[in-house]
């Protein structure tokens, strides 16, 4: 027997995802979808094998690492190094296979001679800055940067890229900010064109972008939290299918009297006479501090408050309200039970962040179990 708290990840509803995404791109282009950060806590190889069966074209990571842990277990689908690379990791670029994305001269002259070195051709995407402030090419040293680029003889430029910063957002202030990104990104393609090079991939569209019908002028889009189900914001979430749940079992129920005080500091009080259940799973699980008396998880198709602060290990629930409840009864900390769901968009509210970062967040102990593979 193991700890019984797992994230229990439905293929079919990735499957879903990515045929929505399929049908949003067209038959006119191509599809590299993003797989970092542990395929935003799915499971990345697992992840990666069926989105290769699904026929996708590239799959996206943020480091050598998680490209490294691709391919050591079987994945074949070229990768995209999104997060590019530091120095020192030219052989690893060559060993796993890889495409870097580029935006330093310096690491593209090592990149360069690496390839020369082995008398090879490598292809390398280089990432421009229209308006996210992270890394990239700025508009004003993008003439400079290509016409040193062209010394890079052994380099390939088969893609130029873009972030969006505001995508997500569908007021009229950061709606507009989007499409002045757009725009700026065709006019620096144009440049980038007649300084003679000649990029086969031009992309830009995230999951916002892509649902919202903007960048259509770019021939790859890079779906990532939609792949999973959640959209980049609430008002952009349907026809997805959530694939990630969150759930353990009650391992102690325990009746206290009205003034019984819950977890450290004492901050919750039983104002009655109240049945606690204890769930074992805490802040080391990823299941943030942040939830202490705040967030609810279904218990018998019902919602049950937490109560107290979540511990490491264990997390406090009060099951009073709850019928017929029983040790050992399902708890659906992320996910659906009955008619009732709890979103990862409810629980970043409450936890004043992300549903990126509640996914990511999901700690390696917590077991990944996959269900509805094809």
């Amino acid at each position: 027997m193991h700890r019984p708290t797992i994230a229990e990840i439905d293929l079919a509803a990735l499957r879903h995802n990515y045929q929505y995404v399929t049908a949003l791109a067209g038959p006119a282009r191509r599809i590299l979808a993003v797989v970092k950060a542990n395929a935003y806590g799915h499971g990345a190889v697992r992840i990666s094998r069926e989105l290769e069966k699904c026929g996708v074209d590239f799959l996206g990571v943020a480091t050598c690492e998680e490209a490294a842990e691709l391919r050591t277990a079987g994945i074949k689908s070229s990768l995209l190094l999104m997060g590019g690379i530091f120095p020192g990791q030219e052989d690893e670029v060559l060993k796993y296979d890889l495409m870097p994305v580029i935006f330093d001269m310096e690491i593209a002259r090592g990149l360069n001679a690496r390839a020369a070195q082995n008398g090879i051709s490598m292809k390398v995407h280089v990432k421009l800055d229209t308006g996210m402030g992270r890394v990239g090419i700025l508009p004003d040293d993008v003439e400079a940067f290509f016409s040193s680029l062209k010394e890079c003889q052994n380099l390939q430029v088969d893609g130029l890229l873009t972030h969006l910063s505001t995508a997500d957002a569908c007021n009229e202030s950061a709606t507009t900010f989007t499409r002045e990104q757009i725009e700026l990104f065709a006019a620096l393609i144009k440049k980038v064109r007649e300084m003679g090079f000649s990029p086969t991939y031009l992309h830009c569209a995230n999951s916002a972008a892509l649902i919202r019908g903007l960048a259509t002028a770019f021939n790859l889009i890079r779906p990532g939290i939609m792949l999973y189900g959640i959209g980049p914001s609430p008002s952009l979430a349907e026809n997805l299918k959530p694939v990630l749940s969150l759930k353990s079992k009650i391992m102690s129920l325990k009746k206290v009297p009205a003034g019984y005080s819950i977890s450290y500091r004492r901050t919750f009080i039983a104002q009655r006479d109240s049945l606690i259940a204890t769930i074992p799973i805490g802040y080391a699980d990823g299941y943030t501090r942040h939830f202490s008396n705040k967030a609810t998880v279904l218990v018998r198709g019902r919602r049950a408050p937490v109560v107290g602060v979540v511990c490491m290990d264990m997390t406090m629930v009060d099951v009073t309200d709850i019928p017929s409840v029983q040790l050992h009864d399902e708890v659906v900390l992320l996910g659906a039970q009955g008619s009732e769901i709890i979103t990862a968009h409810e629980l970043a509210e409450t936890a004043h962040s992300i549903p990126y970062e509640i996914l990511c967040g999901i700690s390696s102990r917590v077991p990944r179990h996959y269900v509805n593979g094809c």
